[in-house]
């Protein structure tokens, strides 16, 4: 059971390894699009995917496309983040118990 606990957090923390650097590479070329446009928000607007729609767009509908992917893929990136570190976190602590 240690092995299988322990091979569950190892794939994990590469998953999220992956995640992390396939949407950081995602988010930075949407937010270059967006810095040589000369967007302008706040990350309170683009967290919030109805402020986002309600300020940042119409301000900017050139660069709607590319303000809507940057937004998606931020929130879709600590989304993930977030549930796969929560699992990390979980497995971990069955290995603690189980290791005892």
């Amino acid at each position: 059971m240690y092995i299988l606990l322990f091979t569950i957090i190892v794939v994990l923390f590469l998953a999220m390894l992956f995640v992390n650097l396939y949407f950081r590479a995602k988010v930075l070329s949407a937010y270059r699009i967006l810095v040589q446009s000369e967007v302008d928000f706040t990350a309170a607007q683009i967290l919030s995917r109805q402020r986002m729609e309600e300020e940042v767009v119409p301000a900017y509908p050139q660069q709607a496309a590319a303000i809507r992917d940057f937004g998606n893929y931020l929130r879709r990136s600590i989304r993930m983040a977030t549930v796969l570190l929560l699992l990390i976190t979980c497995f971990g602590a069955l290995l603690m118990w189980y290791r005892n």
